[in-house]
């Protein structure tokens, strides 16, 4: 029993330690490439047909604003096409009709499509638009981004490369300082869609579509099996099954689309928790094709399997976290194992090389010239990695439904027309899930982990004691902004 606990604990805090590495591995990646001759955007010699696709749910606050903007591509006209996919079972379908009808009346090629059956969700509505588009070329936008007028004469000229099968553009954040909560979603996003993206791109590694701001080649999504409704993250999943096949993924970091950031924090958790389980299905699906891939390099593979089984990070953080205390029993209890409290190095060393991964890529978007400004970063990363830590629970729960198989629906997370520190969601609709049992599980987690710090501190572990503190007042911390934003939002919707 003591080797179970001790072997179990070291896996987790390795597995942590590996995935570190290879974050500081994508970072000196991405940090090559910046040296490198930046490539000019070629120039689109020929306008080929563009089918954007909205897929649309229940989004009355934020859908006339996605419209307007498409609408101001600077493409041809009669070479564009505009399918709004609409689910909704809102008032949301009223509000396209009538804004559909006022831009075809001004001679766009848009349509509101509906479907009579929800069926597979976003992946569902995606296939389906398919099947009446005239594009040679589909972008997808959700509705929280406001793409740029030059969004297309920015991404559509590389596909004169016929090899290329997608284009992927960088996220912005529409409301980043909004509140300390956009801003710690813009830190973590920030390291993914400049650094990994943009490192693993640059050596030929597998990336992904990230569901929206990017373009497909039609024969592409075709080749690749289309899209599939089998998993929470259909981008992830046609992306790998597309690479498998041979097509090449182009980032662009320089080609921005600004989006609105969840500002609430159960809508956020419910984000969290589809990108974990999502992610946890695909690695169940597309893993073992990746690895047996004779014609991808093992640096590739090894890049892909840390980038599929990325969501397995929160049931490492969380079980080591568990297994502390009955661990640090056992070190009192048998003299032999003593030694082994070194264990916890990892995680310092983890802590030091995620540093490194996260501070560059805000040092990056935040444009920041001088070390004065890169070091006003330097306090978000300890409070963002306690955050993190805190949505332990909830993304553990999805991991694990994941790789079992065990399925549910696609939760859409609520946008709410937030731009600035004036707006409010008290009176919005859509407010996001309850209170529910996961909730009072993080409550008695926050016991469980209180006591472990007590009982640390009297063992005097004080490395495993900073690691059992950060997970204390990450799990605190989002389970306060749980119940406070639910009762805010229900106070007065």
């Amino acid at each position: 029993m003591y080797w179970i606990i001790f072997i179990l604990n070291t896996l987790f805090l390795t597995f942590i330690l590996l995935y570190s590495v290879v974050q500081l591995c994508t970072t000196i990646l991405y940090l090559k490439s910046r040296k490198q001759k930046r490539v000019i955007t070629p120039v689109l010699v020929d306008y080929p047909v563009v089918t954007v696709q909205l897929p649309v749910y229940n989004e009355k606050y934020v859908i006339t604003r996605l419209i307007a903007a498409v609408t101001k591509f600077e493409y041809p006209r009669d070479k564009l096409e505009i399918q709004v996919l609409d689910d909704s079972d809102d008032e949301t379908i009223d509000i396209i009709k009538e804004c559909v009808q006022l831009y075809q009346k001004k001679g766009f090629d848009i349509k509101q499509i509906i479907r009579s059956e929800r069926v597979d969700f976003k992946a569902g509505a995606l296939s389906y638009g398919l099947q009446e588009s005239k594009g040679e070329f589909v972008v997808v936008f959700d509705a929280d981004f406001i793409p740029f007028p030059d969004f297309l004469s920015q991404t559509i000229p590389y596909f004169q490369d016929e090899s290329v099968g997608v284009v992927q553009a960088r996220w912005g954040h529409l409301n980043e300082t909004y509140s300390i909560l956009t801003q710690l979603q813009a830190y973590a996003l920030n390291a993914h869609f400049i650094i990994e993206q943009t490192g693993r791109n640059s050596r030929g590694h597998f990336i992904n579509f990230n569901g929206t701001a990017g373009v497909w080649r039609s024969q592409t999504i075709e080749d690749a099996g289309g899209w599939e409704g089998d998993t929470l993250t259909e981008d992830l999943d046609l992306s790998y099954r597309a690479q498998l096949k041979g097509w090449k993924f182009r980032y662009l970091e320089e080609v921005i689309a600004p989006a609105e950031l969840p500002a609430e924090m159960n809508a956020l958790k419910s984000q969290q928790f589809r990108w974990a389980k999502g992610a946890a299905e695909c690695t169940r699906k597309n893993l073992l094709s990746v690895l047996k891939a004779s014609d991808k390099k093992v640096s590739t593979k090894i890049h892909a399997f840390f980038h599929l089984l990325n969501s397995f990070i929160w049931v490492c953080l969380l079980c080591s976290a568990v297994l502390l205390l009955p661990f640090q029993y056992v070190v009192d209890t048998q003299e032999s194992f003593r030694p082994y409290l070194n264990v916890f190095i990892v995680f310092e060393l983890s802590f030091f090389f995620l540093f490194f991964f996260y501070i560059t890529a805000n040092v990056v978007a935040n444009q920041s010239n001088s070390w004065q400004k890169a070091m006003l970063m330097v306090p978000l990363y300890p409070l963002f990695l306690t955050f993190s830590m805190g949505l332990s629970i909830y993304n553990t729960i999805g991991v694990i439904e994941g790789y079992f198989g065990k399925k549910s629906p696609f939760i859409r997370t609520p946008k709410f027309n937030i731009t600035n520190s004036n707006d409010s969601i008290r009176t919005k609709a859509y407010v996001s899930m309850k209170i529910n049992a996961v909730s009072l599980a993080e409550f008695f987690m926050l016991i469980y982990f209180s006591y472990s710090c007590y009982m640390t501190y009297q063992y005097q572990n004080y490395q495993a004691l900073v690691f059992l503190l950060m997970m204390v007042s990450g799990i605190a911390l989002v389970f306060i902004m749980s119940v406070f934003h639910h009762v805010k939002a229900n106070s007065n919707a």
